[in-house]
């Protein structure tokens, strides 16, 4: 068979497929993004920072049930095709999406407002865990050998496209809510956040159209005629120790790493630079878009290397980059924007105090706003507000102070420089991961067999990233990169399992 006849067709199933996938990591993705305005509307605000962990516990929830998702659906795959496991999962993740856009907050329902989120999360959670590992199924079965890390490469994609569109489409409708900005703002926090859940039944509408048009992968295809599809996956894929080994040498070798280092470099950067840097919300996610706009076509140049010198290598190497420069490129990011580094220009200096009546008592809410500029022209604004008691001795609570950085364009791009160099390491180690983990295992029990050690890797080690990550600053308040030790840690035992144990095949033959 030629070339022209075996990539006959495939772009249309990449694209089918991709666009699918995509907006299931946008759906997936929007809860992350949108995590401190999340915090404020489903959970208490009397603890700003309970609530953002409150949040993350909630958005690692969605992580966690991953695998169960990869179990469930992936037996259903293999049992009963590629193509309508994969249409279910898009129905189930688009559902819970909108429905997440439509729960009443905190104030107006109560626990029910979290707990509902939680749900719909765990659906979710289990929507993706069959998702993935159908689509880069479903186009790897399409795929030649000598090509599958480049086709399956655009899959790879996804994940981070997904964070992308997200990200852009909560500064655009942050943007166009109002003519007056200050006011756009105020009306996002308070109910245009839920425009992007709900723009997600539509895409979900397109796709589910697209998907509806498919045809049954190949290889999947010609089994079924020849009566050889698996009667049990779950016993083929767990129950024989060849396969189960392979399977465990996936997560541990591989997939464990590389979910740290996804989630290190996309979803804890920017926390980090939102809470821990304190660069104001469009700056912060601005960063992130160019990091990623720059970055992404490294995913389908490292697959398409691997297709020519093996997996492994490429993929141990982005583990081995992020360990040994995460607290050194973190450090920079933190110093960059600190403002005991700067100088500050006293006489530009702004305090402004207002007081407001808290109604039927004498005591009033008390903010301060303080705006300092520093000379190399980033502005900081610092804003305590606490309340004012007019009986005397009377408890004063703690203040709750915010701080936004509106940095300068020289920090700005340096920024930008170090996420990419983060995000480099993520298409390293994730661009070939789809064809890795497809050639590992047999036709029959492959969606079960590859689902599994990714969600694992993935859902509960990389997933958690940001949760743990955001726990340790809050225990160790004096280190600013103290969140690092975990994902360096993962990913620093992955890499030697990896390098040690993972067979770097070339153009391997798993037409099995």
């Amino acid at each position: 068979m030629n070339n022209n006849n075996e990539t006959k067709g495939i772009w249309k199933v990449i694209g089918a497929s991709s666009l699918g996938t995509l907006i299931e990591w946008y759906d997936f993705y929007i809860f992350g993004s949108l995590a401190v305005v999340i915090a404020n509307q489903f959970f208490p605000k009397t603890n700003p920072t309970a609530a953002l962990l409150s949040t993350l516990a909630t958005f690692a929830a969605g992580f966690i049930v991953r695998p169960f998702g990869a179990l469930v659906f992936g037996r259903l795959g293999d049992l009963v095709g590629r193509k309508y496991t994969f249409l279910l999962t898009l129905v189930l993740m688009g559902g819970s999406t909108f429905a997440i856009g439509c729960i009443p907050n905190y104030e107006t329902i109560g626990f029910m407002a979290p707990i509902l989120v939680l749900i719909l999360r765990l659906i979710q959670g289990l929507a993706l865990g069959g998702e993935y590992g159908g689509a880069a199924t479903y186009v790897a079965e399409h795929s030649p050998a000598h090509r599958r890390g480049f086709f399956t490469s655009w899959i790879q994609t996804t994940a981070t496209l997904g964070l992308f569109i997200s990200l852009g489409v909560i500064l655009l409708t942050r943007h166009m809510l109002d003519v007056d900005p200050a006011k756009s703002i105020a009306k996002f926090n308070d109910w245009g956040w839920r425009i992007p859940f709900w723009i997600s039944i539509v895409l979900v509408g397109i796709s589910i159209y697209i998907r509806l048009k498919m045809k049954e992968s190949p290889m999947y295809a010609k089994l079924k005629t020849e009566g050889k599809t698996s009667i049990n996956p779950l016993k083929e894929s767990f129950g024989h120790k060849a396969n189960l080994k392979m399977v465990l040498l996936a997560l541990f070798g591989a997939t464990m790493g590389q979910g740290v280092v996804w989630y290190t470099g996309q979803f804890y950067a920017q926390s980090f630079i939102e809470n821990v840097c304190k660069v104001e919300f469009d700056q912060s996610r601005t960063i992130i878009i160019w990091a990623i706009l720059f970055a992404t076509p490294f995913f389908v140049v490292f697959a398409s290397l691997s297709d020519k010198i093996g997996r492994k290598w490429i993929m141990v190497a982005g583990m081995l980059l992020a360990v040994l420069t995460y607290n050194y490129l973190f450090n920079n990011l933190f110093t960059t924007v600190d403002a005991k580094a700067k100088t500050e220009i006293v006489e530009r200096k702004d305090v402004k105090t207002t007081m407001t009546a808290i109604p039927n008592t004498t005591d009033s809410v008390r903010k301060v706003v303080t705006k300092t500029v520093y000379t190399d022209s980033m502005k900081m604004t610092v804003t305590k507000t606490d309340t004012a008691y007019s009986t005397p001795g009377k408890t004063t609570k703690k203040p709750v102070v915010a701080t936004s950085k509106t940095i300068s364009s020289n920090d700005y791009w340096k920024m930008v420089g170090i996420v990419f160099l983060l995000i480099l390491y993520v298409t390293m180690s994730y661009g070939p991961i789809a064809a890795f983990l497809v050639e590992l295992f047999p036709t029959k029990i492959r969606y079960t067999s590859m689902s599994l050690p990714y969600h694992i890797g993935n859902g509960v080690f990389g997933g958690l990233t940001p949760f743990i990550a955001t726990l340790l600053t809050t225990i160790y308040v004096d280190n600013k990169v103290v969140g690092l030790m975990y994902p360096i840690a993962i990913a620093s035992v992955c890499l030697v399992i990896g390098a040690i144990y993972i067979q770097n095949r070339i153009d391997p033959e798993v037409n099995r």
